[in-house]
């Protein structure tokens, strides 16, 4: 939790109080049932926290704005990004329900008002969004292809409507077709732990 401070020192005190029991929480539903692989649980805040608020490092979202939040798991990235954007809206989606019931718990205990979880398939959300977030739930051509028409145009941020994509290793022949509209956003730019030497954030912006 101290690194997350010091690398946001922005945060109030209301939002350290929720990321604080974040880990509480998702260490108590992890023993029901398990959302986070048990190595990877002591490692919440850098592998997960952290990892999702990467994205707040090159956006902030403005009051208002919608993220869809594609196979987010046990809630991530969209739960942090929810506690650092509490004027932004968040829809999570992920087709298995027991995540989904873990994110609804978790959310609710942090009175978390900006967030929706649902247990369904992206291909049959109809609303548009204005970004959609995900952590690398399958090839990059093959998410683009869950998501189209999900985005609606629009500018209203520092970057223009589109998809952050936090994706690791070696993806250059999965971009290739896209490389005009994406830009690449290395994470060990901004964070130095050694868990971020091969993580990335792929932007692409909405036609």
């Amino acid at each position: 939790m101290e690194r997350i401070v010091s690398y946001f020192p922005q945060l109030t005190s209301l939002q350290q109080e929720r990321l604080t029991l974040l880990g509480q929480l998702y260490r108590k539903w992890n023993d029901k049932i398990n959302v986070i692989s048990r190595k990877d649980i002591d490692a919440l805040y850098i592998h997960h926290v952290l990892h999702s608020l990467a994205i707040a490092k090159i956006i902030s979202f403005r009051p208002g704005t919608r993220v869809m939040d594609v196979g987010t798991g046990g809630g991530f990235p969209g739960i942090p990004l929810s506690i650092f954007f509490p004027e932004a809206e968040f829809y999570l989606i992920d087709s298995i329900a027991k995540k989904i019931k873990v994110v609804n718990e978790i959310a609710a205990a942090l009175e978390l008002q900006n967030v929706k979880a649902e247990q369904r398939r992206v291909e049959t959300v109809p609303e548009k969004f204005d970004f959609i977030v995900s952590r690398a739930v399958t090839a990059f051509p093959d998410f683009l292809k869950l998501i189209r028409n999900k985005i609606r145009p629009g500018k209203e941020n520092e970057l223009p409507n589109g998809v952050l994509y936090l994706k690791g290793g070696d993806f250059e022949e999965e971009i290739k077709p896209y490389r005009e509209r994406i830009r690449i956003y290395t994470i060990s730019d901004f964070f130095s732990e050694d868990f971020f030497e091969t993580k990335k954030i792929i932007y692409m912006q909405e036609k």
